[in-house]
C-alpha cells in the first residue's frame, strides 16, 4: 500500500538570510552597544573604511541578492543613534549597515514537517502531472523556526521531482495590517483587557481598517483618558495585537523557493512552526491558499493564519476562540453547510472538528478521536487538512506511542457531516523505518499535508525532525482497510 520514494531533502546550512543586528541586544536583556560601535566606525580612517568594505563585499556579496540595499536599509535603522547621519560618507554608511547586519542559516539545524498543495500556476504542465508548492518548517540558530517553500512536479506515476531552489533566500518586506476589528475584540477579551477602555479606541474604527486609521484613533484619545491605567494598558495591548497582524510582500525577482516567512510579530518571535497549507475554494469560486501554523513566543503557543493567492504576498492574522488553541489546527478546503471547518487538537491530546462562521473565531467543536489505541496513547492529532474523496473526508492522523514514537494513521469523515466518523484505520499505515529513526528528534514521522493525485495519495513527511521524504499510497487500498462505523 505504501511506496517510499528514493528522494530525500536534507537541511542545507548554506541557505542564509540577512537580518538586522544590534550589538549587545542579541541576548535577552542585553544592553545595546549601537552608539559605541557606530562611534568606532565613524572614527576609522577613510582608507580603512574602503579596505574593510571591499573585504566584506568580496566575502558576502555572492551569498545575497543586492546586499548593498540591505546595508543601506540597516544603516537607516542605526542612523537615529547619532547626529548628522545625512553627512556620513556613502562608503562609511554602507560599512555601518554591514556592522548592523547578520546572517542567519535558516535550516542549519533541521528541515522537516512539510505540507503539499497544487501550485497556483499549472501552465505548461504535461498531461497526468501536477506542479506543487511545498511548505517546510526550517529550524535554525537559537532553535527558531521559520516557513520555507519548495516547488516541483509530481509525474504521472506519482513520483515527486523538486526544482532547484536557487542560490538566495529573502525574508520579504513587512508592513502593518490590514486589520479586522473583530479580531481585536476577541484577542483583547482573551487577554482580560478592559472592554470599556478598549472600546474607546475600537469604536472609532470600521470593521476593516488600516494602520493609519488605528494610529489616528489612538492619537485622538484625550490626554485625561490616557492618564487612566486601564486605558494605557488597553492601548498597549491593542498595539500588541496590531503587531501580530501584518503583511509580507516579496519582490517579483524572487521565486517561491527563495522566499521564507520569518518570525515578525511578538507572538511568534521564537518560531513559526508546522504550517499546514490548504487550497481553499470559497463559495464564489475564489481560491486562496491558507496556512495555519503554530506561533511561539518562548512561553505560549497559538495557531495563526497566513493567507495568499500567489505565494508572493502573504497576510498574517491571529485566530481566536477556545478551539484555536494549542498546536495543530488544520482547515478544510471548502465550507461545509455554509461554515468554515477545521481540525483541532485544542486540549493537546484529542482530535476534534471545530466550526467557525468567519474563519477567524473557533468557538465550537466535536471530538473525533481520543488517544486510546496503543500506537497513539499519548496524543492524537492531524497530519494536515482533510482531503475530499468520493468515500468521505480523508483525515491523516498522527499518534504518539511508547518511547515517544510517532506514526501516521487515517480516519474517514462523512462529507456532509464531518463531525461523524465513518471509518477508522485500525493501526498506523506508516511508521519510522530503520533508516528514518535517527535525527534531531528520533523516532518521528510527521506530515502537515498530503495531495491527492489520481488514485494515489502523495504524502511528504518529515523523518526524525531532520529531513523530508515522499511516500506514495494507494488510496483505494487505504480506504478498503478502514473499519466502518
Amino acid at each position: 500500500m505504501v511506496t517510499r520514494e528514493a528522494l530525500r531533502l536534507h537541511p542545507d546550512a548554506r541557505r542564509v538570510v540577512t537580518v538586522a543586528f544590534v550589538p549587545g541586544e542579541e541576548t535577552p536583556g542585553g544592553d545595546s552597544r549601537a552608539i559605541s560601535v557606530t562611534e568606532r566606525i565613524l572614527a576609522m580612517d577613510e582608507a580603512v573604511v574602503t579596505a574593510t568594505l571591499a573585504e566584506v563585499k568580496q566575502r558576502f556579496s555572492h551569498r545575497h541578492r543586492d546586499l548593498e540595499a540591505t546595508w543601506r536599509k540597516h544603516f537607516a535603522l542605526a542612523a537615529h543613534h547619532f547626529e548628522k547621519s545625512a553627512d556620513v560618507p556613502a562608503e562609511t554608511a554602507l560599512l555601518i549597515g554591514a556592522y548592523f547586519t547578520r546572517e542567519v542559516s535558516v535550516e542549519a539545524a533541521a528541515l522537516f514537517n512539510p505540507s503539499l498543495v497544487a501550485h497556483p500556476d499549472q501552465t505548461g504542465v504535461a498531461a497526468g502531472e501536477v506542479r506543487f508548492v511545498m511548505s517546510l518548517r526550517a529550524l535554525g540558530e537559537g532553535h527558531v523556526s521559520s516557513i520555507e517553500f519548495r516547488t516541483g512536479i509530481i509525474d504521472a506515476a506519482g513520483g515527486a521531482h523538486l526544482d532547484d531552489p536557487g542560490p538566495y533566500l529573502e525574508i520579504g518586506l513587512v508592513s502593518p495590517g490590514p486589520y479586522k476589528r473583530r479580531i481585536f475584540h476577541t484577542k483583547l477579551a482573551e487577554h482580560g483587557c478592559d472592554n470599556n477602555a478598549a472600546a474607546l479606541v475600537l469604536d472609532r474604527l470600521d470593521p476593516h481598517f488600516g494602520a493609519s486609521q488605528l494610529q489616528a484613533a489612538i492619537a485622538g484619545l484625550h490626554p485625561d483618558l490616557l492618564s487612566r491605567t486601564a486605558v494605557r494598558s488597553a492601548v498597549e495591548q491593542i498595539r500588541r495585537v496590531a503587531a501580530n497582524n501584518y503583511t509580507v510582500e516579496f519582490p517579483a525577482r524572487t521565486t517561491i523557493s527563495e522566499r521564507v516567512l520569518w518570525p515578525n510579530g511578538p507572538s511568534e518571535l521564537h518560531g513559526m512552526e508546522d504550517a499546514r497549507f490548504v487550497r481553499f475554494v470559497d463559495d464564489d469560486g475564489t481560491v486562496t491558499y491558507r496556512g495555519t501554523y503554530t506561533a511561539f513566543d518562548a512561553s505560549l503557543v497559538a495557531p495563526q493564519l497566513v493567507s495568499t493567492t500567489d505565494f508572493s504576498t502573504f497576510a498574517v492574522s491571529q485566530l481566536s476562540g477556545a478551539f484555536a488553541t494549542n498546536k495543530g489546527l488544520a482547515l478544510f478546503p471548502r465550507k461545509v453547510g455554509g461554515r468554515h471547518l477545521g481540525l483541532s487538537r485544542w486540549d493537546g491530546e484529542r482530535l476534534a472538528v471545530t466550526v467557525s462562521d468567519d474563519g477567524c473565531e473557533w468557538a465550537e467543536a466535536t471530538t473525533l478521536e481520543l488517544p486510546v489505541q496503543p500506537w497513539g496513547l499519548v496524543q492524537v492529532g492531524n497530519c494536515g487538512s482533510p482531503l475530499e474523496t468520493d468515500e468521505g473526508w480523508l483525515v491523516l492522523t498522527h499518534g504518539v506511542g511508547p518511547m515517544r514514537s510517532y506514526a501516521i494513521g487515517a480516519l474517514l469523515l462523512d462529507l456532509d457531516d464531518p463531525s461523524r466518523v465513518t471509518g477508522t484505520l485500525p493501526g498506523p499505515f506508516i511508521v519510522p523505518n530503520e533508516d528514518e529513526r535517527e535525527g534531531y528528534v528520533p523516532n518521528v514521522l510527521y506530515s502537515c499535508g498530503a495531495l491527492l493525485h489520481g488514485g494515489s495519495l502523495v504524502l511528504p513527511y518529515g523523518f526524525s525532525d531532520s529531513g523530508v521524504r515522499f511516500a506514495l499510497i494507494d488510496l483505494a487500498e487505504l480506504v478498503s482497510r478502514m473499519v466502518r462505523s
